[in-house]
């Protein structure tokens, strides 16, 4: 099964300038947890994700109003194509232990497919479990004291 049979295709997108404030709350609006970063309507250029705001603003005493996305969105990315196989995706997904790709054509958005896209359905969900288990790390004990 090809990714642009699977992938969401209905993006909210915001630009670099915006703020991490306005992602928070796109973020909540969509009940997303990631956001494309484009100029010029849909072209690409990074993304910024629920735990980027957390760790790299918040935990910063970043300030959410005033800090821009471009000074903390990720811009290597690890990106999909609609042709590729929801095989392919979750091997992909799993080699950089990531949960969701970008979808593009050249250098334009056209998509996002996650991991819980690949699980729901039933041809696949042996491939997402298994991205999955080697995308997932136990997480260590975290001492406040």
């Amino acid at each position: 099964m090809k990714l642009k049979d699977l992938m969401t295709t209905e993006l909210a997108t915001l630009t670099p300038d915006c703020t991490v404030l306005d992602a928070a709350k796109t973020m909540q609006a969509h009940n997303i947890g990631i956001i494309p970063i484009c100029e010029d309507g849909d072209k690409l250029k990074g993304i910024v994700t629920d735990r980027d705001i957390v760790v790299r603003n918040i935990a910063h005493d970043g300030d959410p109003g005033s800090t821009k996305l471009k000074d903390l969105m990720s811009y290597e990315l690890v990106t999909a194509t609609p042709t590729m196989s929801a095989k392919e995706a979750a091997k992909l997904m799993a080699q950089h232990k990531i949960r969701r790709l970008p979808v593009v054509e050249g250098d334009k958005i056209v998509g996002m497919i996650s991991i819980g896209d690949l699980a729901t359905h039933k041809k696949l969900s042996s491939e997402a479990g298994s991205a999955l288990e080697e995308i997932s790390e136990p997480s260590k004990p975290f001492n406040m004291s």
